[in-house]
């Protein structure tokens, strides 16, 4: 895992064409903003777990999370 320190507005690019932004810090949450093309899905975990169970394949990270 990479852990990296952002401050409010810093941006990081995973892949081709995947932004994720620092939108908003309050306390101890984060907004993060992400840019991506329409083909990647962007799920959060409790969602993609919950779709995993309701189909009998699990999805790849690909599929899922973008």
């Amino acid at each position: 895992m990479l852990v990296l320190s952002r401050k409010l507005g810093e941006k990081i690019t995973i892949g081709k064409g995947v932004t994720v932004a620092v939108v908003k810090v309050h306390g101890n949450r984060v907004q993060l903003g992400i840019e991506a093309p329409p083909d990647v899905r962007i799920y959060r975990d409790e969602i993609r777990d919950r779709l995993e169970a309701t189909t009998s394949k699990p999805c790849s990270p690909s599929e899922c999370c973008g």
